[in-house]
């Protein structure tokens, strides 16, 4: 794959080359004219840029379509971009599954896996089960995997540039993991790892409920809830990477976890059984006084760790995801708390992407990194210091 970087002869070509690719992978199959139109360059720099484009193997002639020689004789040559010239993996590590979507170049998904895992599996088993979805996903679709330009992976846990996880309380073994390093053992390509929570902001905005929104939160809604945050298009990580970590706001003045806010017995939820939380609101949907005692302290607190994001970024848009995106009565409770105080209450609603959220933004890494390298384009959303 051809690659628009600073080893190429000028750096008025390679931004022509970006302008003219830019234009091919917007649009449909383009003529010389097309492109002298639409990039306002010449046509003799439109024919060396194209030229060069296809001897990088991303640009090539398009067949003509049916009819149009029989009504215009030798038809003008087209152009389009190959978006089969490379793929990307976006791949989400999680408690019970691990999953996975591959696309090409444009970031069109054209395959998708997943497999369950236990809670309980250690490091070791879950990268074993995170190789086998994507052999699996490879294998169905045909794709090579040298023809992989760049891999994401959203984690929980607070996750360093380099890829290691800091801190990650919600898998066993998962606290100083090198996961990056562990991961690219198995690529021969760049392999970009994000905190989940900031994965699926980045998809929400990319493909959900949030494209219209530059200022946004995304809470990845459990029994440790988790945040991610777009400030100005940008995500926002924080010096260290952990921006968003709500989940520890009961360390500062509230004191009750939510597995214990949702259990109806003196014993509190484990905080991976997803099982035992839907069996709870599912028993307050049918009247159960504990159960929606349980499931009211839930929410509220929910509202106290939203607030606190709120207050301080002052968001256009919340977006809730994670299991609760899927039980009724989340959504009117956080307006009307957050309207009580927040100064300016923002917009609240549910992900559209659901489960696919941690991938689809995983995926979303993957193709801003390709971007950037085909575009010289600095400053992306997803970009991250160091990498």
């Amino acid at each position: 794959m051809g690659r628009l970087t600073g080893g190429d002869p000028s750096l008025l070509r390679r931004i022509n080359s970006a302008v003219v690719l830019h234009a091919l992978r917007g649009a449909g199959p383009l003529t010389l004219t097309d492109l002298t139109r639409i990039t306002d360059l010449s046509r003799p720099t439109v024919e060396g840029v194209v030229e060069g484009l296809i001897d990088a193997g991303l640009v090539c002639e398009s067949a003509p379509e049916e009819g149009e020689t029989r009504r215009q004789g030798r038809p003008a040559r087209r152009f389009r971009f190959r978006a089969e010239a490379g793929h990307l993996l976006g791949i989400e590590i999680g408690p019970h599954r691990i999953a996975a979507l591959l696309s090409g170049l444009d970031g069109r998904i054209i395959g998708a896996g997943s497999r369950e895992v236990s809670e309980k599996a250690d490091a070791d088993e879950r990268l074993e089960r995170v190789r086998l979805v994507v052999a699996d996903v490879l294998r169905r679709t045909g794709v090579a995997r040298s023809s992989l330009r760049a891999v994401g992976v959203g984690s929980p846990g607070i996750v360093e540039a380099d890829g290691t996880v800091r801190l990650g309380t919600a898998l066993p073994g998962w606290t100083g993991l090198a996961l990056g390093e562990r991961l690219r053992r198995s690529f021969r390509c760049p392999v970009l790892v994000e905190n989940d929570a900031n994965a699926a902001a980045v998809a929400e905005q990319w493909k959900g409920a949030a494209t219209d929104s530059d200022d946004i939160v995304f809470v990845l809604a459990g029994l440790s809830p988790g945040a991610g945050a777009l400030i100005g298009g940008r995500l926002h990580r924080g010096f260290g990477g952990a921006a968003g970590e709500i989940g520890a706001l009961h360390l500062l003045g509230q004191e009750v976890t939510p597995e214990k806010l949702l259990s109806t017995t003196d014993e509190p939820l484990h905080p991976l059984d997803e099982a035992a939380v839907a069996k709870v609101f599912a028993h307050a949907k049918e009247g159960d006084a504990r159960a929606r005692a349980a499931v009211e302290r839930f929410i509220q607190r929910l509202v106290h760790d939203v607030a606190a994001l709120v207050l301080a970024l002052d968001p256009e848009l919340v977006v809730i995801g994670g299991w609760a995106a899927g039980l009724d009565g989340v959504l009117d409770p956080l307006r009307g708390e957050l309207s009580r105080y927040c100064l300016r209450p923002p917009r609240v609603t549910l992900s559209l992407l659901g489960e696919a959220a941690v991938a689809t933004g995983a995926l979303r890494l993957a193709l801003d990194h390709v971007e950037e390298q085909l575009f010289a384009v600095e400053g992306t959303v997803t970009s991250r210091r160091d990498r």
